[in-house]
C-alpha cells in the first residue's frame, strides 16, 4: 500500500478554500433535493458581454502557445485601458497575464519573499496563500466606522516595530467581504506611508470596474512606483470560468515581474490563445461594453440598497457597499437572541442558517474577524443575471419593486432570516 506521510508542513492543517466549499456543499444539498439560497461563493450573476463571447467563438480555432508573459496584443490593450483610465502612463511590458488574478497574487507572493500585511478583514485566500509558502502574515485590524478602511497611521505604526522588513500589503477595493471601497484621501495618506517604509503595495482591484458610480480611484495614482495592480475577467466581465487574470507592474518592480514569468514558465506556461484573443475585446472600450457596465452597476446598486433596508429592519448592521456584490452583516445587535439558540459563534451561526433555513452565507471568521464576533459575508448573486440585465431599462420598475419581480432569492433570503430571528 502507497502511504503519503509526508505532507508538506506549510499544507498540514490549511482547508479548501471557503467561498469554493460553501459553493461545493450547497450544490450538494440542492441535488439532494433541499431548497437552498446561495449567498456563498462571491460569482458573477451576469452574462458575459455578447461583444466578448463572440470574440471567442472568432478566435476558436486559435491553439498555439502563447508567450509565457501573455499576447502582446492583449498586453498592448490592458497597458492602454489602466493608462487611460488612471491616468498614468503604460506600456505592454508593464503587464502580465495569468490563469485568474488569485494564480497571479499566489506566484507575486512566491517570487518576493516578504512579509504579508492584510487588512482585518480580507478575501479568504490572501492568508492561506502566504501560509502554503511559509511566510509571516499579519492581519491589520479595520473598523466599520472608518468604513472598514486601513488608516494610514496604524500602518505607520506597525511598520515602525521592525523598520526595514520587506511588506506586501495586499488592498482590494471595492472590498471582499465588505462592499466598501478607499478614496483618494484615504489612498494619498497610505501612499505617504508606503513610500516611507517601501512597503510593496497590490492593489486588487478586481472589483474596480463594478464601483456604482462608475468613479474608481487607484492606489496606483498616488503610489506609482510601487503598486500593482491586480484585476481580471471574472467579476466585472462575468467570466469566472475563464480564468484570465493580468496584473500590471512599474518599472521599479520589473525584477519581480521578471521572476513572476519565471514561475509561470515552469507551471502553467500560459493561458489558453482563444481566452486571451477574447480579452482584448474586453479591455477594449466600445459603446457596448460601457453600457453592459452602466446596466450591471445599477441592478447591484438597486440590489445592495434593497438588501441594507431589509436587514437593517431586522436588527442587523452593515456598512452601505459602493461597489461589488457583498455585505459584511453584523448580528451583535441580535446575540440575545442567537444566544438563546444555543449559537455563540459565527461558524455556528452560519450552519445553523443553513440547516434550518437553507441560506448559505460565510463566517465572518474566514475572513479574518474573530469568529467571536458575529459577522457573516453575503454575497448577493443568487438571480438570473441575465434576466435582470434585460428589465433593467425595459420593465419600468425602480426600487424594491425591480428586486421583488427579478431577483426572488434574495428576497427570500431577507424573509428567512427574518423568520428565523423572530
Amino acid at each position: 500500500m502507497i502511504k503519503v506521510d509526508q505532507l508538506n508542513r506549510n499544507v498540514r492543517g490549511l482547508k479548501p478554500s471557503a467561498t469554493l466549499r460553501i459553493n461545493e456543499d450547497s450544490n450538494r444539498l440542492i441535488q439532494q433535493g433541499r431548497d437552498i439560497i446561495k449567498l456563498g461563493l462571491g460569482q458573477s450573476p451576469f452574462p458575459v458581454p455578447e461583444v466578448v463571447t463572440a470574440a471567442l467563438r472568432q478566435h476558436a480555432h486559435e491553439k498555439d502557445y502563447l508567450p509565457v508573459k501573455g499576447l502582446y496584443t492583449l498586453r498592448e490593450t490592458v497597458a492602454r485601458y489602466y493608462q487611460q483610465r488612471d491616468g498614468i502612463p503604460r506600456k505592454a511590458d508593464d503587464v502580465l497575464v495569468g490563469p485568474g488574478s488569485k494564480e497571479l497574487i499566489f506566484n507575486l507572493q512566491m517570487a518576493c519573499e516578504g512579509d504579508l500585511l492584510i487588512p482585518a478583514p480580507s478575501w479568504v485566500s490572501y492568508a492561506p496563500q502566504a501560509k502554503l509558502l511559509g511566510r509571516k502574515v499579519f492581519h491589520l485590524p479595520t473598523q466599520p466606522e472608518n468604513q472598514w478602511r486601513l488608516q494610514a497611521d496604524e500602518l505607520d505604526a506597525f511598520c515602525q516595530q521592525e523598520p526595514g522588513r520587506t511588506r506586501i500589503l495586499i488592498l482590494n477595493y471595492p472590498s471582499n467581504p465588505t462592499g466598501c471601497s478607499y478614496d483618494a484621501e484615504s489612498l494619498k495618506a497610505l501612499s505617504l506611508v508606503a513610500r516611507k517604509h517601501g512597503i510593496i503595495v497590490v492593489a486588487d482591484e478586481i472589483y474596480a470596474e463594478t464601483t456604482f458610480d462608475g468613479q474608481h480611484q487607484s492606489m496606483s495614482v498616488y503610489y506609482p512606483e510601487g503598486t500593482v495592480i491586480s484585476s481580471g475577467l471574472s467579476k466585472w466581465c462575468g467570466a469566472g470560468g475563464w480564468r484570465l487574470g493580468v496584473m500590471l507592474l512599474p518599472d521599479a518592480l520589473r525584477p519581480l515581474q521578471e521572476a513572476m514569468a519565471v514561475i509561470a514558465s515552469e507551471t502553467f506556461t500560459s493561458i489558453s490563445a482563444p481566452t486571451q484573443y477574447a480579452a482584448c475585446t474586453a479591455f477594449s472600450r466600445s459603446a457596448a461594453l460601457d453600457a453592459y457596465l452602466v446596466a450591471t452597476r445599477d441592478v447591484l446598486k438597486r440590489i445592495s440598497s434593497y438588501m441594507v433596508r431589509r436587514l437593517s429592519k431586522i436588527g442587523l448592521e452593515m456598512e452601505e457597499p459602493v461597489g461589488g456584490f457583498y455585505l459584511l452583516t453584523s448580528f451583535e445587535k441580535v446575540r440575545p437572541k442567537l444566544e438563546a439558540k444555543g449559537i455563540f459563534s459565527s461558524e455556528s451561526l452560519c450552519e445553523r442558517l443553513l440547516d434550518e433555513k437553507g441560506v448559505a452565507v460565510l463566517p465572518g471568521s474566514d475572513f479574518g474577524l474573530d469568529d467571536n464576533q458575529l459577522y457573516t459575508r453575503m454575497a448577493f448573486v443568487d438571480f438570473d443575471g441575465g434576466e435582470a440585465l434585460d428589465a433593467i431599462n425595459d420593465s419600468g420598475l425602480s426600487g424594491d419593486a425591480f428586486v421583488e419581480a427579478h431577483c426572488p432569492k434574495l428576497v427570500q433570503a431577507c424573509d428567512r432570516i427574518a423568520s428565523w430571528l423572530d
